[in-house]
């Protein structure tokens, strides 16, 4: 959106729902951070409002797109009785806020542009209920992006037109992701000299599959590995950890701010990606714009980002021992930090921000015609 916005052709307001819960704080898991969250922000220079949207136990998943497209209804009503009005509706993730997204879009007789980024294309459709109501949206959808072309071929291939997608990756900040020097950067967060490092970055859950990197390091007595991120697995990455003999080896640094991600991606050797599901994975390019080759799980988008030999490796297998033939196989013919980072320069946001405006100005021009 920044980047929108910057182009000089488009303004906006972002509403973003988050789920209703009475008590804030860490102790009450996701619900009780979401709580803390406030009513109204403004994020890079972008008014957001979070309006609060009830999420049903048992029955949630079905109902959610339901409840959402209510709350959000509330607010927009807001902002056009405050006499900002708009020309469309731009929704990211396809359940549950794509599908409220076109709710809303027939309310207020507004186009909608969904885009569909991982998860809920290739996992959420499992479900009979939501897949259908994703089908119903995506049929309504005045216009369809998808992060990489492998989730247009799913999409496709659940029965959705193939003539109203149009795949737009994501792209970096080339100026917030850059090359730093490295010992400084190794300095910083405390690296051993001469120890080959892994660093990994996203949710501890199983789906970023932390866990297989942890158990290939057995077979990598030389390697040391730092995770980035929280979530409900951190304590049984521990206990594994300590199951493997391997605890001196393995950091997590927990949250880290977006800011400091790029001394890390600097000062490690590697950024490894073991994920089994995956849109197009933003850590590859903040790594690689940095200079930072990766190793990464061939799944979904991924082998759309590592491409070329200066950008990484992807595994064999999505196995322990398939990320140390990897890991092997890139430090053998190790790219020089430059040729990585001129690899990442190709993903500007440039064109993207380009297509996503050619795109509303061809859904407005054919509505108005």
């Amino acid at each position: 959106m920044r980047y929108l916005i910057a182009s000089g052709q488009v303004e906006s307001r972002v509403v973003a729902p988050v789920p209703w819960f009475p008590l804030k704080g860490e102790r009450f898991g996701h619900y009780g951070t979401l709580a803390k969250v406030p009513r109204r922000e403004t994020r890079n220079g972008i008014d957001v409002t979070h309006p609060r949207y009830l999420v049903l136990p048992r029955v949630g998943m079905n109902v959610t797109p339901y409840t959402l497209a209510h709350a959000a209804k509330r607010e927009i009503g807001r902002i056009l009785d405050s006499g900002y009005d708009f020309d469309a509706i731009d929704a990211h993730y396809f359940y549950p806020d794509g599908v409220a997204a076109v709710m809303l879009g027939k309310y207020f007789k507004k186009p909608v542009v969904i885009t569909a980024r991982g998860t809920d294309i290739n996992l959420i459709p499992q479900f009979a209920r939501p897949r259908q109501l994703i089908l119903d949206a995506a049929r309504d959808a005045d216009g369809i992006i998808t992060v990489c072309k492998a989730l247009k071929d799913e999409m496709v291939g659940l029965g959705v037109a193939p003539d109203n997608i149009t795949p737009l990756r994501n792209g970096v900040d080339l100026e917030r992701f850059a090359p730093i020097d490295r010992a400084a950067a190794r300095a910083a967060v405390g690296l051993a000299p001469g120890r080959f490092t892994l660093l990994s970055v996203g949710l501890l859950d199983p789906r970023k599959a932390h866990d297989l990197i942890i158990r290939a390091l057995p077979q990598l007595p030389d390697v040391d590995l730092l995770i980035a991120g929280i979530g409900p697995e951190k304590n049984n990455l521990e206990r594994l950890a300590r199951e493997l003999n391997v605890q001196d080896r393995v950091k997590l640094l927990g949250s880290v701010p977006q800011t400091e991600l790029k001394t890390y991606y600097n000062a490690a050797d590697t950024l490894v990606l073991a994920s089994s599901r995956e849109g197009w994975a933003n850590v590859l390019l903040e790594s690689m714009a940095c200079g930072t080759p990766v190793v990464a799980s061939n799944v979904w988008g991924t082998p759309e980002v590592v491409a070329a030999p200066a950008a990484g490796v992807l595994m064999p297998q999505r196995t322990p021992e398939g990320l140390v033939a990897a890991l092997g196989q890139l430090r053998a013919n190790y790219p020089a930090h430059s040729a990585t980072r001129r690899y990442a320069e190709d993903f500007g946001w440039q064109p993207t921000t380009q297509g996503q405006i050619d795109l509303f100005h061809s859904i407005l021009a054919r509505k108005a015609a």
